[in-house]
């Protein structure tokens, strides 16, 4: 039985989808582990890239970090938070925040600041706040943008949340690692298949979102040229 056989025989085992250490409570684990690290990691970029793309202010110092933070290591970052707070969940958690953190930013800068300048400037000429300029009229044109660093960040944790089972947690990344503790090729092999096929469907579904959410007007397809913007380089913008 060759390799592929026996991933196949691997998933087909019931024995490897029920209990506490089955693939769906993995799969249960993998996800509250990214949408914590994707709410905080929002919480952070989200407003802090409305406030540079609509302001222009601290947009030096936004790429500089946004670049350094792209740098760190995930490992050596993971390690380093878990030396300094202990074991836990919060430890790997805050070190994925950090490594989500230029995505997300990019995104919503590039988008923001991509906004046809002559539309901003209409609409202060119509006596409108600086809070109705950003909602009503940078935010709807900058969705492409902004949706497509919202993918490039979920893709992106989705397959570095597996190194949270490196100091013994959970998620789909447990099988990476116990497949190699013990050697076993197949479950590292099943463990792989089960992270890239849940990254390709949350992309997958993300896509369809970001397809209906978007205004009629602005469904173009420059969306696909401004993720590939976002994922070159941070904060820069979609041209």
């Amino acid at each position: 039985m060759n390799l592929l056989e026996q991933v196949a025989a691997w998933f087909a085992d019931p024995a490897h989808w029920a209990g506490p250490e089955g693939v769906p409570a993995r799969l249960g684990e993998h996800l509250y582990y990214s949408a914590l690290t994707l709410g905080l990691a929002a919480a952070v970029a989200v407003p802090l890239g409305l406030y540079v793309g609509h302001t222009g202010r601290g947009r030096v110092a936004a790429i500089a970090a946004a670049g350094a933070l792209r740098a760190l290591p995930t490992l050596g970052l993971l390690t380093l938070f878990v030396i300094l707070l202990g074991i836990g969940l919060m430890p790997p958690v805050y070190a994925l925040v950090i490594l989500t953190i230029p995505p997300l930013l990019a995104g919503t800068y590039a988008g923001i600041a991509a906004v046809d300048r002559q539309l901003v400037d209409a609409a202060r000429g119509l006596g409108m706040t600086e809070w109705q300029i950003l909602t009503k009229v940078e935010l709807p044109n900058a969705l492409p943008v902004l949706l497509g660093g919202i993918r490039a960040a979920v893709l992106q944790v989705i397959a570095t949340v597996a190194v949270v089972a490196y100091i013994n947690l959970g998620g789909l990344g447990r099988f990476l690692i116990d497949g190699l503790a013990v050697r076993d090729p197949v479950r590292l092999v099943a463990g792989a298949i089960l992270i890239a096929v849940l990254a390709l469907a949350v992309d997958g579904l993300l896509a369809l979102v970001q397809r209906f959410a978007l205004p009629p007007g602005l469904k173009t397809s420059r969306s696909g040229r401004d993720r590939e913007a976002i994922e070159a380089g941070p904060l820069a913008p979609a041209g």
